[in-house]
């Protein structure tokens, strides 16, 4: 894949705050393409204290789970630890590891925010713009309120942000907590739960992100010891 970025990344909390307020209303919430989608792509990352990041990029089969590609990348990243920014410690190694895919993906998904985000404008927005790609943000943690989802697979319940619906919490397994659902881009909501639920295979977390998440975790071990 080939991604290009149409501005410099931001050096400071108050330029990347200021990025988000101008990009977010350029987030789509309808369908790019009508699913099913053939393939999916896992995006996750691992940081260490010294600002090493491991990025890791796995596409899967989204019929058989196979996998059919997976690539690595880092970066060293000195941006700050600010709650709401931390997309841009992960951006750049995020690229990266798109820009080695040698297949593009129907579908991204980040183990990260969409628009459930304060600014409505979470890494997986980012990334759904720069590719183009329909994306979803799937997040364990959530900004926003919310109400207890029932407990079977597949119930949910909207996350609001100042009123709005942001995302959905969303049960992917039987009495287990919820995952946090939200548009990246060009997907809308209901879609994007569909996708998670039909990821998820006797786990909590899909297959895209359980498999993206171990890949970068090994890989930020290799190079930090």
């Amino acid at each position: 894949m080939r991604i290009e970025l149409p501005y410099e990344w931001p050096r400071t909390p108050e330029q990347a705050v200021a990025l988000q307020d101008e990009l977010h209303p350029l987030v789509s919430t309808e369908n790019l393409v009508p699913p099913p989608f053939s393939t999916a792509a896992g995006i996750d990352s691992a940081y260490a204290e010294d600002g090493t990041v491991a990025t890791a990029a796995v596409i899967l089969d989204m019929v058989t789970m196979e996998t059919r590609e997976s690539v690595v990348a880092h970066s060293n990243s000195q941006f700050p630890y600010v709650p709401g920014l931390l997309a841009f410690r992960e951006l750049p190694a995020t690229v990266a590891a798109l820009e080695k895919l040698t297949a593009t993906p129907d579908l991204l998904v980040c183990d990260a925010q969409g628009r459930a985000h304060p600014r409505r404008f979470g890494l997986a927005c980012h990334v759904g713009l720069l590719t183009g790609i329909p994306t979803i943000g799937v997040a364990k943690s959530v900004w926003g309120d919310y109400a207890e989802p029932g407990p079977s697979r597949g119930a949910g319940s909207d996350v609001t942000i100042d009123g709005e619906v942001v995302g959905r919490a969303l049960r992917t397994r039987d009495e287990v907590k919820p995952l946090f659902v939200s548009v990246g881009h060009h997907i809308d909501l209901d879609t994007a739960c569909a996708q998670v639920l039909a990821l998820t295979q006797g786990f909590r977390q899909p297959e895209t992100t359980r498999r993206a998440d171990r890949l970068c975790r090994e890989a930020l071990r290799a190079v930090t010891g």
